[in-house]
């Protein structure tokens, strides 16, 4: 690290492309964690429907909010790593922006 990124004072688009390599899309990694998203995805789905009809099954609740809680660290964790999931504002980009860098999640 730098003097001045350890101060603080590096300039946003320096500092990130300071970071380091990136881990690149379709490495081993990529691929197990979209696929538990996927996983978590679809137990949230489901969950959600039960509950449309279930709505005051307290356990089923206590499992979604579970669910839902582990999803959005598998995306943050998935993002840090290898870029956005989805786009308008739902993720965070690093410089440059990454959303038209392909390929993207639904692609592979």
């Amino acid at each position: 690290m730098t003097d001045a990124s350890s101060r603080g004072d590096v300039p946003l688009k320096q500092a990130q492309t300071q970071a380091g390599p990136q881990t690149q899309p379709g490495d081993a990694c990529y691929y197990e964690m979209l696929e538990q998203l996927q996983a978590v995805d679809f137990v949230l789905l489901e969950l959600n429907l039960y509950l449309d009809t279930h709505p005051g099954d307290l356990k089923s609740i206590e499992q979604y909010n579970k669910m839902a809680q582990e999803r959005m660290i598998l995306a943050r964790r998935f993002e840090e790593l290898y870029g956005p999931l989805t786009h308008y504002g739902h993720s965070f980009s690093r410089y440059p922006f990454q959303w038209p860098q392909a390929p993207w999640p639904w692609q592979v």
